[in-house]
């Protein structure tokens, strides 16, 4: 499983479901190792689900996508990808909800988001009107193939120009002496697998560029050309693919050849070699919103009130969570903290209630589903909280409500210690006593 959507922890917050369809649906089954040969290189328009299993909306939409499917079956294909078990290919095309439905038509390389409705009908409706648009295109005179395979000579789904094109010339200064990690393709233009490979690598350079910020890039070099980098690395062979990373040895890619193995093997690389996440303080529903949504699981910590530590105590339990985050930075979770009392009713959604600080919690957001850390906030208990969870060990239970609480709007900690309020001075020399107290009395 892909280190970008977070491994073993955000299993453990997952139901027991099973996947929404069968061979003997007319749904065809979508996966990394036929999603190019059944619908990139399909001249067909193609109707495509991603979905998880353990989505509501997902198992009520299963009934209404299997109609459509036989109604359009030998018109428009129909298939669905279970994204939450392939990852890499949801990501590729930006799937950040369940479900999504995406029309592939005349372009692969740009599918269009289905933005109807859900019943069989309304599914049919749209597939019918997308078929009679590219039939249209066609009739005009447009190829109705993807505009990529002028960009890079075949297959679909990305863009050359994600690929730097390397030389003898720029070798070193782009690759060597980067701190992004590299994956080269030493290739050669006569070579058929080099051929095969070429849509593959593009399209893998599109969704990594984009999914690691520029940080893992993808590269080819023309070996018949560049001799001299080429003999350098011991090239003998095409397509030979090497990953350099600052300050070591090259070392062979051993993965698969298809986008969405060099896609995975990048994603491992990034994680590998990405700094450990920021350990953010919530300041405003924005915050919470873009880190949670971002990953998978967010780690929030509710620290003690600041007369109660100082600043050397809450320093104290930030470093804990920094130390944490680097130990845990292949699972790219989001990592916040708030302060006792800022933020009440997230602290009820998650039964905290007030005392018991510091406490923490992993919540999946899009589950809406959390785990509270029950032993001590320390390395070692932290730790095996998260470790617990990870083999299915931990309990989890409903974030209250099943929706996100209301985030307020509070002031950056300042790093210093907290101040009392200070009291007010009374003057009392114009205040007669003696008057107060004749009209107290009994």
């Amino acid at each position: 499983m892909g280190p970008l959507f977070l491994g073993a922890l955000g299993c453990c917050l997952v139901l027991s479901v099973q996947a929404l369809y069968s061979s003997g649906d007319d749904v065809v089954e979508l996966n990394p190792s036929n999603f190019n040969r059944e619908v990139i290189q399909s001249d067909s328009l193609w109707l495509v689900e991603f979905y998880a299993p353990w989505c509501g909306h997902c198992q009520s939409l299963t009934p209404e996508w299997k109609k459509a499917a036989t109604a359009l079956k030998g018109v428009v294909k129909v298939g669905a990808v279970d994204a939450d078990q392939h990852k890499s290919l949801g990501g590729q095309y930006g799937v950040k909800g369940f479900p999504t439905i995406k029309i592939f038509g005349g372009n692969k390389n740009k599918p269009e988001a289905y933005q109807g409705g859900r019943s069989s009908q309304a599914i049919v409706d749209a597939a019918m009107n997308a078929l009679r648009s590219l039939v249209k295109d066609r009739l005009s005179g447009k190829s109705g193939g993807s505009s990529y395979n002028q960009q890079s000579g075949g297959g679909g789904g990305g863009s050359k120009k994600d690929v730097v094109e390397l030389t003898d010339d720029n070798f070193d200064r782009m690759v060597l002496d980067s701190d992004d990690v590299w994956l080269v393709e030493f290739f050669a233009p006569w070579c058929g697998h080099c051929k095969n490979l070429e849509p593959e690598w593009a399209a893998a350079a599109t969704a990594v560029k984009e999914q690691t910020k520029g940080r893992v890039r993808l590269g080819a070099v023309d070996a018949t050309v560049h001799q001299v980098v080429s003999s350098r690395y011991g090239i003998r062979g095409f397509p030979t693919i090497k990953v350099f990373k600052k300050g070591e040895e090259p070392e062979d890619y051993q993965g698969g050849r298809s986008r969405g193995d060099i896609i995975e093997r990048a994603l491992e690389l990034f994680s590998d070699n990405a700094p450990p996440p920021e350990v953010v303080e919530i300041l405003g529903e924005d915050i919470l919103k873009k880190t949670c949504e971002d990953s998978q699981l967010c780690i929030i910590a509710v620290l003690p009130h600041i007369l109660d530590t100082g600043a050397a105590g809450r320093n104290g339990y930030l470093e804990v969570m920094v130390k944490m985050a680097e130990k845990y930075k292949k699972k790219m979770w989001g990592w916040l903290w708030t302060e006792a009392g800022a933020q009440m009713e997230l602290e009820a959604s998650l039964g905290i209630g007030g005392f018991g600080y510091p406490a923490m919690a992993a919540i999946n957001t899009r589950k809406m589903k959390f785990a509270l850390l029950r032993g001590s906030f320390s390395d070692t208990g932290i730790h095996e909280f998260l470790r617990e969870l990870s083999v299915g060990r931990g309990s989890t239970a409903t974030l209250g409500g099943g929706v996100m609480p209301k985030i307020h709007a509070v002031e950056q900690w300042d790093g210093k210690d907290g101040q009392l309020p200070e009291e007010e001075d009374y003057d009392l020399s114009d205040v007669d006593l003696d008057d107060i107290f004749e009209k107290t009395e009994l």
